[in-house]
């Protein structure tokens, strides 16, 4: 038994540590999961700013688990944070997660991190395994819905012109794929937005997104083999960007479920109903082209009450409770 660090070259090695993810997510029923390609480019230093370390456990000569382990060295350089934590459903009971977590918590120390973080659904083995190991919830998000095969689009039409009749003086702007050059700008400033999002009692701080970076975040879905659909919203009287929003689609090996990802409305544009109707031209757009997608999930902080009236009244309903956890690095294990 050992543990080993996994190189974005060795695609046997990543292609069965995704079949103990995609194993482990099927066993604890987690609902819809990332596809390999997403899986993946995880493995890799996507930014200028971040590594990425990713071990996986070996045993028998087969992978049993592993982790991935995300070091920010900008923005939130005093973290580290697991992207993945998983051990094969016949392979628990056996001290794994827990070797695999303390070699991850080294790798962090290392990196001179002082707060480790990961996620896992509020019930089931990932929770039980956090709060074992010393993991306190920083942020309560829930996770909801939209059922496409039962949406009601004459309800979708009307929310829509309702919104549209509140939003004059907008206008909207849409791309699928990578956004053109010219807005790239725009979507730094709409992205820098997110800042607003509340993060609950989590030690981190705001992101500062530039071109440079949007650039990578396009090149990741890209290489990802994920679609985005993305709309913004303008002031047509100043040209001011305003708001945003994108749903990301799998290229290949759709499973019928499609992404929300970044819904934002600036704050000088807010009171317009711009939040709604960006997602509702979004979502009409995105129905346009990829008449496979049954299902939009998104996530949203369980206390991001305006939001989560937006994805109510659009139909979104809840499948379950999610934990971002966090435990200071000199604190003990568990």
């Amino acid at each position: 038994m050992t543990i080993v660090a996994v190189e974005p070259s060795e695609r046997a090695v990543v292609e069965e540590f995704y079949a103990v993810f995609a194993a482990a997510h099927e066993h604890d029923r987690t609902g819809p999961y990332p596809r390999i390609a997403r899986f993946a480019i995880g493995f890799e230093d996507q930014w200028d700013d971040e590594t990425v370390a990713a071990h996986v456990f070996v045993r028998g000569g087969a992978v049993a688990g592993g982790y991935a382990l995300r070091l920010p060295h900008k923005d939130n350089s005093h973290m580290a944070m697991l992207r993945t934590l998983v051990v094969a459903p016949g392979a628990r009971r056996a001290g794994i997660g827990s070797a695999l977590l303390e070699h991850a918590t080294g790798v962090a120390r290392a990196h001179g991190r002082r707060v480790l973080r990961g996620e896992s659904p509020a019930q089931g083995p990932g929770a039980a395994f956090a709060r074992a190991h010393g993991f306190s919830s920083g942020l309560v998000e829930v996770r909801r819905a939209l059922d496409l095969r039962a949406a009601d689009p004459g309800r979708l039409a009307e929310l829509r012109r309702e919104a549209e009749r509140h939003a004059a003086g907008y206008t909207l702007e849409r791309w699928r794929g990578s956004a053109p050059e010219r807005l790239l700008p725009d979507l730094a400033v709409l992205i820098n937005g997110m800042n607003d999002a509340p993060m609950g009692d989590l030690d981190v701080t705001g992101e500062h997104w530039d071109v440079e970076r949007v650039l990578a975040m396009e090149r990741m879905n890209e290489a990802a083999d994920t679609l985005m659909y993305a709309t913004i919203a303008r002031h047509a009287a100043t040209g001011e960007p305003a708001g945003y929003s994108a749903l990301a689609v799998p290229r290949s090996r759709p499973d019928g479920w499609a992404r929300q990802t970044d819904t934002v409305v600036l704050r000088p544009h807010r009171g317009h109903r711009l939040g709604l109707l960006l997602k509702l031209a979004n979502l009409a757009w995105m129905r346009e082209h990829e008449p496979d997608v049954e299902h939009i999930v998104t996530w949203n902080a369980a206390s991001n009450s305006h939001m989560i009236a937006i994805n109510e009244r659009m139909g979104f309903r809840v499948r379950d409770e999610w934990h971002q956890w966090q435990r200071p690095l000199d604190a003990p294990a568990g």
